[in-house]
């Protein structure tokens, strides 16, 4: 996953990597919340999303594990998916996380952005912990459950170097990244691929404007590229 600001936007891009065998999501959609609207693709398998945008600007991406990489116990109260979307669908996401009962659920990163600012929170199973991140700087983040600390660090170089030759990336440019980037090994390269066991089968990427969502969904198996748009109620202050 990558964060990157800029002079009049900001891109979140989301690669998801699963299991072969997971049914394929919906593409993204606007829907009517409790709060307001939200923008999302949805997991047909448990309902709940991995990527989502409220319309009050706040921007929600789920990463599976915590600091570090952990036994799985099922069977979980909730997924992790539900979760995030209970979260996207309050007036302020970070308050609601510190306050969610949280037990008996996977361990989970959050990464959000919330009124311009960015946050990075933790549930390791038994503590949830947040702290905020510089929104003016580009970020990358993987997953520990699928990559081990040399690999986060070699994908980290690889977006480093990127940014070196794409100072002011547009959208095309973000989605090359997220499809080509790496050193040929599809267990470790942006776009994975583990034997056709475990692969990405996606890659959700947001583009936030003064007043609009652009979210582009590309279903990797179905070579089907699917884009909507959600009007924002507050203006996205602009990155420094």
């Amino acid at each position: 996953m990558t964060y990157i600001p800029a002079k009049d936007a900001a891109f979140i891009t989301s690669n998801r990597d699963e299991q072969q065998g997971r049914p394929p999501a919906l593409p993204p959609e606007v829907y009517e919340g409790k709060t307001g609207r939200l923008l999302y693709p949805k997991d047909t398998a448990a309902g709940g999303t991995w990527f989502a945008v409220h319309e009050n600007k706040s921007v929600l991406v789920l990463l599976n594990g915590a600091g570090q990489k952990h036994t799985p116990h099922p069977p979980y109260r909730k997924s992790r998916g539900l979760i995030l979307l209970e979260l996207a669908d309050s007036e302020q996401v970070l308050a609601g996380f510190k306050k969610l009962n949280l037990s008996n659920i996977e361990p989970f990163t959050l990464i959000l952005l919330e009124e311009g600012s960015l946050y990075k929170c933790h549930w390791d199973g038994l503590n949830g912990t947040s702290r905020p991140l510089d929104a003016s700087l580009p970020h990358i983040w993987s997953s520990v459950t699928l990559y081990d600390p040399p690999a986060i660090q070699k994908r980290k170089r690889w977006f480093e170097e990127w940014l070196l030759g794409y100072p002011n990336p547009d959208p095309e440019n973000v989605m090359q990244f997220h499809h080509c980037s790496g050193d040929g090994d599809p267990h470790n390269d942006v776009l994975m691929n583990r034997d056709n066991q475990v692969l990405t089968v996606s890659i959700t990427s947001l583009q936030l404007t003064a007043g609009l969502a652009h979210m582009s969904y590309h279903d990797i198996g179905g070579d089907k590229v699917f884009k909507k748009q959600l009007s924002l109620t507050h203006r996205i202050p602009a990155a420094s």
